[in-house]
């Protein structure tokens, strides 16, 4: 193509005169997988447009290009002595962009010939625990299995059974990828015969069958701190699956379900329990014993104490996670009224009833309602 007839490189990847980096970047990516020869082998106007985005985009990244186009145009780009035509080698960051599309690494094969065994991190692993209530309000430490890979300790990870070895792969001879000419591209592919391992197994591990890992129950003590809820999770790191090529091991975490407790409700770092009175000791006042996580406890009820009165117990809760402290204890009252009384009981009440007061007129209603009336 002449520079006549170029197209404006702006109006190729479609962005403004002032686009940033990142925008003729993604111009270009987006182009370039809409146009690539693989996604259209039989199409001749495909490839020509991917030519053209792609001589666009080694222009308006190069600064130094960018700033000679902008001033003369095409004509710049000749008088600067650059290429005037689509040049695959002056893409060093093309495989960045589309490498991880299309499955394989340097479009251009500039990437030496060296096969890539990048580390990788290994994938997380998540384990359901399930503890008693008084576990979560004080913390423990719990024994635990975990299903996960870890390496052979036959073959030592190889792979291969002792006394034997990977062999190199007939097929990529060990590069771990496999070169053919497209058009005008010359694109590495990973090999498909070792999985870019460059090296295959002839006589497979007894015990891995050439894994190089085997699933094991690993064995891990968990610290769970007091404080902990329905819910919480525990990161325990580098205990998840191995990484591969020596990268990191993944983590585990370790979600938590707490079993409901036969009378306390927790709400935060509170706990809260309702507790039965009968008419005597609600009108007279008692002490009566109450149950706490850590055993009984003296509560002393005031004579005269309506159903639905609360008393706090301080510091009977729950411990604050990551925190200090302990949450409250509520005390909730329920005066239960008897549903059958004997003779006696029925007559000492009928003397009763004579000496109170009666008092059946509605209650006013708060200041709350009538403001809420107000305003509806």
């Amino acid at each position: 193509m002449s520079s006549v007839s170029k197209r404006d490189y702006y109006e190729v990847l479609g962005v403004g005169r002032e686009a940033d980096d990142q925008a003729i970047k993604g111009a270009y990516r987006k182009l370039a997988l809409q146009h690539h020869p693989d996604r259209n082998p039989d199409n001749p106007d495909s490839e020509e447009k991917f030519k053209e985005a792609s001589e666009a985009y080694s222009v308006l990244s190069d600064p130094q290009k960018r700033a000679a186009y902008d001033r003369y145009g095409h004509a710049g780009l000749q008088a600067s002595g650059g290429p005037p035509g689509f040049d695959p080698n002056a893409f060093g960051d093309v495989s960045d962009i589309l490498g991880d599309f299309f499955g394989f690494g340097d479009l251009f094969g500039g990437g030496g010939g060296k096969r890539r065994t990048r580390a990788q991190r290994g994938e997380d692993v998540r384990y359901d625990l399930e503890i008693e209530f008084e576990q979560a309000v004080f913390g423990t430490s719990v024994d635990i299995q975990v299903p996960r890979m870890e390496r052979c300790d036959h073959c030592s990870g190889s792979g291969s059974e002792p006394g034997s070895g990977p062999t190199t792969c007939p097929t990529c001879h060990g590069r771990g990828e496999v070169i053919y000419q497209q058009s005008f591209l010359s694109i590495r592919r990973t090999c498909s015969t070792c999985n870019g391992a460059g090296q295959i197994i002839r006589n497979p591990c007894s015990q891995c069958r050439g894994n190089g890992y085997r699933q094991v129950q690993h064995k891990l003590k968990i610290n769970i701190p007091g404080g902990v809820d329905d819910g919480t999770r525990l990161r325990l790191a580098q205990e998840g699956q191995p990484g591969a090529n020596g990268g990191p091991a993944g983590d585990l975490y370790v979600f938590l379900k707490v079993k409901e407790h036969a009378f306390f409700e927790r709400r935060e770092s509170d706990l809260h329990c309702t507790i039965p009175l009968n008419i005597a000791q609600a009108a007279l006042g008692a002490e009566i014993e109450v149950p706490t996580l850590e055993g009984g406890h003296k509560l002393k009820i005031p004579e005269g104490t309506q159903n639905g009165a609360q008393f706090r117990l301080r510091h009977k809760g729950v411990a604050v996670l990551n925190g200090s402290g302990r949450g409250d204890l509520y005390v909730h009252v329920a005066v239960k009224v008897p549903a059958k009384l004997t003779r006696e009981q029925r007559k000492l009440f009928e003397q009763l009833r004579t000496t109170l007061p009666v008092d059946n007129a509605p209650h006013e209603r708060g200041l709350f309602d009538k403001v809420k009336d107000y305003f509806m």
